[in-house]
């Protein structure tokens, strides 16, 4: 069943390789962005939700 392949097929089956894990590396980072992106704005919502009446409450305590 072993096929020999000529030095061309060889040639394209590495650089056709060679693309599929840079695809795959690419998702993989970006994956990683989109990831730490969601994180920050999900503390960026945390913080204003538990900010925003707390400032409120000593404004109006203050008053």
């Amino acid at each position: 069943m072993s096929q020999k392949l000529s030095a061309k097929q060889r040639a394209e089956r590495l650089e056709k390789e060679q693309r599929r894990q840079e695809a795959e590396e690419n998702r993989r980072k970006a994956r990683e962005t989109r990831k730490r992106i969601f994180t920050i704005v999900v503390c960026v919502i945390l913080v204003l939700a538990l900010g925003i009446p707390t400032v409120a409450i000593m404004a109006m305590g203050g008053m």
